[in-house]
């Protein structure tokens, strides 16, 4: 027979029913609604990630620093004309760092900030608010999207002030970055998204990811001239989006002379625009397939 509520003799407050077990019951309670529909979710959850991202001091400097520090790095370094070419070397190592950074931001640092919020039982939290859950995907591109526009603009300040490199010729040079920026950063994140569910725990998030952001690097034309590098390894790199956003950045900052010495002796503008749509799309796909709200049970 179910528990009913009953009141006692006398007068007073109502008993709260009783479990199977015995004890008192908490009254059940329904979640608010949420007011100010998905776009007002999708921003106040923006907002925490920003605030919760600047408020970090250290995380802040490290992000924005790290390819930063591979730019001054390597232009203090190699100096002179790429092997075949007229071009700067420092041009060619300034398109690739910001490549690199897109990365690191996008996949390598979203993975594992993913990893450790569902570790600690935040993602969990969060599924069970009101809160639409495509506003945590939103705020947490939004993040990316904001990190990327600071760390190119900062690269290309100090590219420009320390080492006289030369901004983007054209109007059309414009929009090629802007639409590599745009399609790349949109397929790490949601490929950071993907990956993160391959991440056991937090304390493993770093071991798991920076393997495969560092092997990209060095396959992809980023440490070294992607034309000088083994046949085979040029093959591998092709199949993934970090060699293609790193050749439509070179199309940006290097002369049209560079061409000689580019794989297909073009830009291949319309294949980097293709490959990185689709790793958008095949990213989108393998989220929605794979990632998780809850973390691995503990056994």
């Amino acid at each position: 027979m179910p528990a009913s509520t009953t009141r006692p003799r006398g007068g007073g407050r109502p008993e709260r029913p009783k479990g199977p077990d015995g004890r008192t019951a908490a009254p059940r309670t329904e979640p608010a609604p949420l007011r100010g529909g998905l776009w007002r979710a999708c921003a106040a959850r923006s907002s925490v990630e920003l605030k919760g991202f600047f408020r970090n001091k250290q995380s802040l400097v490290f992000t924005l620093s790290f390819p930063l520090l591979l730019l001054v790095v390597f232009g203090a370094i190699f100096k002179g004309k790429a092997a075949g070419t007229d071009t700067d070397l420092r041009q060619m190592f300034m398109a690739g760092t910001i490549a690199a950074g897109v990365m690191s931001t996008a996949f390598s640092g979203l993975a594992i900030s993913v990893a450790i919020e569902r570790d600690t039982g935040l993602v969990r939290r969060l599924a069970g608010t009101p809160m639409p859950k495509s506003a945590y995907f939103v705020g947490k591109l939004v993040r990316v999207v904001v990190t990327t526009v600071l760390e190119t603009a900062l690269l290309m300040t100090v590219a420009i002030g320390v080492f006289g490199l030369p901004l983007p010729a054209t109007g059309g040079r414009w929009f090629v970055l802007g639409w590599d920026l745009t399609l790349g950063t949109a397929a790490c994140t949601l490929l950071g998204f993907a990956y993160s569910a391959l991440i056991p725990n937090a304390r493993s998030a770093a071991a798991v990811v920076t393997p495969v952001f560092m092997v990209m690097q060095f396959i992809s034309g980023i440490f070294f001239p992607f034309h000088e590098l083994p046949p085979w390894m040029q093959e591998i790199a092709a199949f993934f989006p970090l060699k293609w956003m790193a050749q439509g950045l070179r199309s940006v900052f290097l002369p049209d002379s560079f061409t000689a010495v580019e794989p297909a002796g073009t830009w291949e503008l319309g294949r980097t625009a293709l490959v990185l749509a689709l790793w958008t799309g095949a990213g989108l796909v393998l989220t929605a397939a794979t990632f998780r709200w809850r973390g691995p049970r503990v056994r």
